[in-house]
């Protein structure tokens, strides 16, 4: 198995980037359309936990578009072979002060192209610097 082909991992980080977009803009079609459209499809939010894209986009479209913004850090995207990723990064948000996000999504290449089959976003005290 080939680990991180340059051309694989830049098709992953343009599909991370757009997700990010769509998501500090609400941009609630391209977060749809970014996650596989499956019952198997599995999302672990901060406060829920989705299962299927139907609940998943029922999130999305009930979510409020307040405070989005965020600014990333430490992202890391390797992929295995040329049809499976994971993007693992950190994040922090102005409307949570001393917190720091998690966030890992697993993307599969489909006939229709890259999209998110399980995500986890987790919220934590910033760690004290020592």
């Amino acid at each position: 198995m080939e680990i991180n082909l340059p051309d694989v991992v830049a098709e992953v980080t343009a599909a991370f980037e757009k997700y990010e977009d769509a998501l500090v803009n609400n941009k609630v079609d391209v977060l749809d359309a970014l996650f596989r459209d499956a019952p198997q499809t599995v999302r672990y939010g901060a406060t829920e936990n989705l299962y299927g894209y139907e609940e998943i986009k029922a999130f999305r479209s009930a979510r409020s578009p307040v405070a989005l913004g965020r600014t990333l850090s430490k992202t890391v995207i390797t992929t295995y072979g040329r049809d499976f990723a994971v993007a693992s990064t950190l994040y922090e948000r102005p409307s949570a002060p001393g917190r720091i996000g998690r966030q890992m999504q697993t993307w599969v290449r489909f006939p229709e192209g890259w999209r998110v089959v399980a995500a986890h976003v987790s919220l934590m005290e910033q760690p004290k610097q020592g």
